[in-house]
C-alpha cells in the first residue's frame, strides 16, 4: 500500500467539511442531493464527496450567470483587473494547499503541482493587466460625405467553460481571466475526476470580492451537466478543453443557438531528432515531452520521430531514463512520476499498450501498471515503443500517457511527411543545430505550435490552438481575448 504523507490542516480542513456547488453566489447541494466521489488517484481511496449536479442546477446556473451580467459588464476595466489581481494574491497566498489538493485530486507529484500554482497566479495577473487595454480602431471611409466610423469590443455574456482533469487549477482560469476581464460572467463546469480545486477556487473568487453570480462552478458528469450547457439557449459561448470525440459532440450541441465555441482538443505531436541535433538537450527534451505530467498533456511528443543514424542508440537511452524514473504517490518527495489521473483512463492506457505490442511493436521499457505498493493506485509504468511505423494504432490515436512511438526517418521530406500525417496538428518539436531547415520543418509541419530546440515551452503572451482537428481558436496572450469578445461597429453621419 502506498504510504500517504501528512497532508497540511488546511487541506485536512477543506477535505472534511462538506462540499458544495458555487451557483449565484450561494453554496449549495446538488438539487438531487447526489454526490459523486473524489479519488486520489494514487491510492484508489475516496478523499471526499461533491455534488453531482443536475440539469436543473446547471439551468440555474445559467440564470444566475444572466442576472448578474448587466452590471459586471459595467463594471470598470481597472475595477475588473483590482478583482482578479486579488484573486491571483489569494491562489499565491493558499499556494501550498491547493498544490496538495492538485496532487491528490490528479497524482501529479507535488513540485509539478506547485508549478501550477505558479502558472495560475501569473496568468490570472496577465489578463488583469489587459482589462484596461481593449482598444477600439477608428477606420477611415470612402463614403461621400463626413462620417466617423469607430470600433468597440464587447463581451459576449454568458460564458461556460469545460475543463479537462490534467491542469484542475489551471485550465479553470485559462477559461475564467480573459472572460472575466473581458466583462463576461463565466460557469466553470470541471472534470468529475478533479471537481475539488474547481471548488475551492470558487471559494478564492468569493473571498476576492466578485459579486454573486459572475464566477460559478457547477459540478457532475458531463453528460448531464455538461451537456445541459451545451444544449443550453442562454449560453452565449462555451469554452472546452478535452477529446476531439466530445468537441464533435459541443459543434453538435451548439447549433440550436448558434452559441459561439473555443475548442482545444488532442494532439498526436510528433517531435523530430535530426541527428545533427545536441543530442543530449534532445534526449532531454523529448524525455518530458512525453513523460511531464505523466503523459496526460495534449502537446505530450507522443510521436518520436529520429533520423535512422541516431535512432537505435537515442531509442535505448531513452528506455534507460524511462526505467530509472521513480513512481510512487506525489506527496513523496522522492516520486518522479505519479499515477494517471483515473482508473478508466489507466484501463484506456494499458489497453493501448496492449495494441501496441499486437501490432508486433517492442516494448523497450515500461508496459506495465504499478505493482507491489503501487498496485492500488491508478499507475502505468513509462513506457517506450520501437519498431513503430506511423501507420500503427498507437502512432495515430491519441493515447494521452506516458507512452512514446519511436518512428524512424531518412531526411527532411520524410520527417515532414509523417509528422503531417495525423489527423491532429497541436504541436510539434524539430531538434537541429542546422538554422535553415529549422525554419524549413517550421513552415511545413501543420502544428499550431512548433518548437525547436525545446519542448513544451509555454508563454502567457503565445498563442495556444491546433491546427485540423486540434480544435477552433487560440487561447492565450492577446489572441485569447478575442474568444471572448464581439467587434462592433459604429458609423456616424454628421455632414
Amino acid at each position: 500500500m502506498t504510504t500517504v504523507p501528512e497532508l497540511l490542516p488546511a487541506t485536512r480542513a477543506f477535505l472534511a467539511k462538506p462540499t458544495k456547488m458555487l451557483i449565484g453566489g450561494q453554496w449549495r447541494e446538488a438539487s438531487s442531493d447526489e454526490t459523486l466521489p473524489s479519488i486520489d488517484p494514487a491510492t484508489g481511496k475516496v478523499i471526499a464527496h461533491f455534488p453531482s449536479g443536475t440539469a436543473a442546477d446547471a439551468d440555474e446556473a445559467v440564470r444566475a450567470a444572466r442576472r448578474a451580467f448587466p452590471a459586471w459588464k459595467k463594471v470598470t476595466p481597472y475595477d475588473r483587473g483590482r478583482l482578479l489581481q486579488k484573486a491571483a494574491a489569494l491562489m499565491e497566498k493558499y499556494g501550498d494547499e491547493l498544490a496538495e489538493l492538485i496532487t491528490i485530486e490528479n497524482g501529479k507529484p507535488l513540485w509539478e503541482a506547485k508549478k501550477e500554482v505558479g502558472t495560475a497566479v501569473s496568468w490570472t495577473e496577465y489578463y488583469a493587466g489587459w482589462t484596461t487595454k481593449l482598444l477600439g480602431d477608428t477606420i477611415p471611409l470612402s463614403l461621400p460625405g463626413q462620417f466617423l466610423n469607430y470600433t468597440t469590443r464587447e463581451p459576449l455574456g454568458v460564458v461556460v467553460g469545460i475543463t479537462p482533469p490534467n491542469y484542475p487549477l489551471t485550465m479553470p482560469l485559462y477559461k475564467a481571466a480573459p472572460a472575466l476581464a473581458t466583462g463576461n460572467t463565466i460557469i466553470i463546469k470541471p472534470s468529475e475526476d478533479t471537481s475539488l480545486v474547481a471548488l475551492r477556487l470558487g471559494e478564492i473568487f468569493t473571498e476576492a470580492g466578485f459579486p454573486d453570480g459572475v464566477f460559478n462552478v457547477v459540478t457532475g458528469l458531463g453528460e448531464t451537466v455538461g451537456a445541459t450547457f451545451a444544449n443550453h439557449p442562454d449560453v452565449d459561448k462555451i469554452t472546452f478543453t478535452g477529446s476531439t470525440e466530445v468537441g464533435r459532440a459541443m459543434v453538435r450541441a451548439s447549433a440550436g443557438n448558434l452559441k459561439k465555441l473555443s475548442l482545444e482538443l488532442g494532439g498526436k505531436s510528433p517531435n523530430i531528432v535530426f541527428a545533427d541535433a545536441d543530442l543530449e538537450a534532445a534526449l532531454k527534451g523529448v524525455f518530458m515531452g512525453i513523460f511531464f505530467c505523466q503523459g496526460e498533456i495534449c502537446s505530450a511528443g507522443s510521436r518520436l520521430f529520429l533520423e535512422r543514424g541516431i535512432y537505435d542508440e537515442f531509442v535505448a537511452r531513452l528506455a534507460d531514463m524511462a526505467r530509472s524514473v521513480k513512481l510512487g504517490h506525489g506527496l513523496d518527495a522522492e516520486t518522479k512520476m505519479g499515477p494517471l489521473v483515473s482508473k478508466a483512463q489507466q484501463e484506456r492506457v494499458l489497453g493501448y499498450i496492449d495494441i501496441g505490442a499486437s501490432e508486433k511493436a517492442q516494448t523497450l521499457a515500461g508496459g506495465k501498471a504499478g505493482t507491489g505498493a503501487l498496485a492500488d493506485g491508478f499507475f502505468v509504468e513509462p513506457t517506450v515503443f520501437s519498431g513503430v511505423h506511423n501507420q500503427m494504432r498507437i502512432a495515430q490515436e491519441e493515447i494521452f500517457g506516458p507512452v512514446v512511438c519511436a518512428i524512424p526517418f531518412d531526411d527532411l521530406p520524410d520527417a515532414i511527411a509523417q509528422g503531417n500525417d495525423s489527423p491532429f496538428g497541436l504541436a510539434a518539436g524539430v531538434w537541429t543545430r542546422d538554422i535553415r531547415k529549422a525554419h524549413q520543418a517550421a513552415a511545413a509541419l501543420e502544428a499550431g505550435t512548433v518548437w525547436v530546440n525545446c519542448y513544451n515551452a509555454f508563454d502567457n503572451a503565445s498563442p495556444w490552438g491546433g491546427f485540423k482537428q486540434s480544435g477552433w481558436g487560440r487561447e492565450k496572450g492577446p489572441y485569447g481575448l478575442d474568444l471572448f469578445t464581439q467587434i462592433k461597429s459604429v458609423i456616424i453621419n454628421f455632414t
